[in-house]
């Protein structure tokens, strides 16, 4: 079993390309949104070419605009750290805050559903921390290495 840690981390901009969905919409590929989300911020070019990028930016996943819980409506965004918001992309804050970070190693997707299956049966444990819903995040720090960041309360 992997070591789960607790990090403070401090508001962070993001700005990218967003989508609206749900986890049971992600489980179909007919509606499913976050993979062609990805697909396009790839194909573009994107983590390059989103203006006002900071230099040592790596490439985020935020989740936020949580409707209740994992089971109702959030905006997925994939993007980069910026110093304001970008002209002609979707900008948000990263809450500051209280996270526990998962990891995931692997070849990518397969690495990150992993984590967050991984994420998903850590929340149904009696006795743990709640989450907060209000920011989480994924950090990708190399082709087959990305942190997941869990906001808690």
């Amino acid at each position: 079993m992997q070591t789960i840690k607790e990090q403070r981390v401090g508001a962070i901009r993001v700005s990218g390309l967003s989508v609206r969905t749900r986890n049971a919409d992600e489980m179909q590929p007919t509606s499913a949104k976050i993979g062609p989300m990805w697909q396009r911020f790839f194909e573009e070019g994107l983590y390059q070419a989103i203006p006002g990028k900071q230099a040592e930016s790596p490439v985020y996943g935020v989740y936020s605009g949580y409707e209740s819980d994992a089971q109702g409506l959030f905006n997925v965004t994939a993007g980069v750290a910026t110093h304001a918001p970008a002209q002609g992309f979707e900008s948000m804050v990263i809450e500051p805050g209280r996270y526990l970070v998962f990891e995931a190693n692997g070849p990518m997707p397969d690495a990150i559903i992993q984590a967050w299956q991984r994420v998903w049966a850590y929340f149904e444990q009696p006795g743990v921390e709640s989450r907060a819903f209000v920011t989480d995040f994924e950090v990708y720090q190399a082709d087959e290495q990305a942190l997941i960041y869990i906001g808690i309360h």
